[in-house]
């Protein structure tokens, strides 16, 4: 009997707040989701915990281009990335300010649990 007892207990490990933690999520950026930003030069994504550096990458793709129908994606590498003493905020300082268009920041992170959680921050440049 001790054996269902320990998977009982397993299991409500696993279910309880703690245990459904353990996976990073996005909890802010800059610029915030779905918004409008003015050229911006400095991109940041805030995590729910800290990051193993080591398993984070972002990258920054414009999507859409002001009065170009037909604009396909162009990934944007004139930045530096940094981490914040915490490991919970992720900088990517550009060398030169976003121009006018839709922009997706593609992110991936893992936590302490290791398992790799993935995201992708929408807005728009004007």
């Amino acid at each position: 009997m001790r054996i269902p007892a320990l998977l009982a207990a397993l299991a409500l490990t696993a279910l309880s707040p703690s245990g459904l933690a353990a996976h990073v999520a996005l909890t802010a950026s800059t610029p915030t989701a779905g918004s409008a930003a003015k050229a911006p030069k400095v991109v940041t994504l805030t995590f729910s915990q800290a990051v193993d550096p080591s398993t984070a990458a972002a990258s920054i793709v414009m999507t859409a281009m002001p009065g170009m129908s037909n604009h396909g994606e162009m990934a944007i590498r004139n930045f530096t990335p940094s981490w914040s003493a915490d490991k919970r905020t992720l900088t990517l300082t550009l060398k030169k300010p976003l121009p006018a268009g839709t922009y997706e920041v593609r992110w991936q992170a893992a936590a302490g649990d290791g398992h790799a959680m993935t995201g992708t921050l929408h807005f728009t440049v004007g």
